[in-house]
């Protein structure tokens, strides 16, 4: 039974390994561009690469070393960075019935820091219980691929000329809009908010310009997003995978 175990486990790290290594060079790439942000606000390449190893979000992190750049309150760093990532609650929670009940406490806590969007995918996409050990494989290549990126953005920003910094750093821009332009051409939905968000920040940011820009992406962040989660609330769909 041990060495059947055994064997299973290494399975898990194998297929960890195989589905974390394509994720890891996607996440290397958009690091890249965060630590060019990065080292536009000041931050060291040590910071860098502890703030990605611990932050796992790409919009997250971007929103850390924007609101640094432009000094933001520290309660207004931690306020955004809560709602930026506060989809994985929901996550955490929907990954809870897929994790063995045969895991602890113990491997759940450190199963709910190995998410990601794109691990969550992963454990979303495959049947029945899911193995920690195949979670907890993919999540570490991947995020020391996300971490060292960063951390070689911020190195080449403090080495390359500062018209190539510039022209690298446009690349973070072409990330948002390649997140949020494929789901606003399926949705109408999704297209509206971005619009309004759009609209309703350049506003603010016209009407309000004693009121720091920390605050009105909180402020902002908080209504459109209860607004929308309102007026358009999503329908229940069915959960893909098989359960054992």
């Amino acid at each position: 039974m041990n060495n059947r175990n055994r064997e299973s486990k290494r399975l898990m790290i194998r297929n960890g390994l195989r589905d974390g290594l394509p994720i890891g060079l996607g996440y290397f790439a958009v690091a890249f561009s965060l630590g060019i942000t990065a080292r536009g606000a000041g931050v060291s390449p040590l910071q860098g690469w502890v703030a990605s190893i611990l932050n796992h979000a790409s919009a997250g992190e971007y929103a850390l070393y924007a609101l640094i750049g432009a000094r933001a309150a520290v309660w207004e760093i931690a306020a955004v960075i809560f709602v930026t990532n506060m989809r994985y609650l929901l996550m955490s929670a929907a990954l809870s019935q897929r994790v063995s009940p045969d895991a602890g406490a113990g491997k759940r806590l450190v199963t709910g820091f190995c998410i990601t969007d794109e691990i969550f995918g992963l454990a979303v996409a495959r049947p029945g219980y899911v193995s920690c050990t195949y979670l907890w494989t993919a999540f570490i290549l991947a995020d020391l691929m996300w971490a060292g990126g960063t951390l070689c953005g911020i190195l080449a920003g403090n080495v390359l000329p500062a018209e190539v910094v510039i022209a690298l750093s446009v690349a973070i821009y072409g990330m948002f809009l390649a997140i949020i332009i494929p789901p606003a051409r399926k949705n109408r939905v999704v297209a509206g908010v971005v619009t309004v968000s759009f609209l309703l920040s350049f506003g603010a940011d016209r009407l309000l310009p004693s009121l720091s820009s920390g605050t009105r992406t909180v402020v902002l962040t908080v209504v459109i997003a209860a607004a929308a989660a309102l007026l358009f609330p999503l329908k229940d769909e069915e959960t893909g995978g098989e359960q054992a």
